[in-house]
């Protein structure tokens, strides 16, 4: 089989990889919102993605830890609550740390560069949800926004 080629010739040979998410859920609490001793703001979040099942199945819920950084961590802060659609887009990030017993854990989050708040309504209205951008996209062209049906996601 022939690789795509959009991977080019330095995917084939481990040249190049690829770390990113896109996510699209509900908050299950308020962010939570810290600042670095350096005065970063960083906030902390769950989100709760529904996982495609087969028809005779339920859905099942994955609960994703998201870390935003910097002034997108304070407008998370500010405007998302509990319950609230947003898209996330960053990368997956695994994390090392030792527990209060001494034992080694692994932690996995999403360190968000783009945190989109989406539409309240569940009529199907346009997105013309705020953003919170991260830091790579302050003061840069965010793009266009594009409108979308909850039902034509294919998750």
């Amino acid at each position: 089989m022939k690789a795509p080629l959009w991977w080019g010739e330095k995917f084939r040979d481990g040249g190049k990889m690829l770390n990113r998410i896109i996510l699209i859920g509900r908050l299950t609490k308020e962010p939570e919102l810290r600042y670095t001793q350096n005065g970063v703001a960083v906030a902390k979040f769950t989100l709760a993605v529904d996982r495609r099942q087969s028809k005779d199945r339920e859905k099942e819920t994955d609960f994703i830890d998201i870390v935003v950084w910097q002034k997108a961590a304070e407008n998370c802060a500010n405007y998302l609550g509990k319950g609230r659609m947003v898209a996330v887009e960053g990368r997956l990030q695994i994390r090392s740390y030792e527990d209060s017993q001494g034992i080694r854990r692994k932690a996995a989050e999403v360190i968000a560069d783009n945190v989109r708040f989406l539409p309240r309504s569940k009529d199907g209205g346009t997105a013309s949800g705020n953003t919170a951008y991260g830091s790579e996209n302050s003061g840069t062209g965010y793009g266009s926004e594009i409108s979308f049906n909850e039902d034509d996601i294919p998750f």
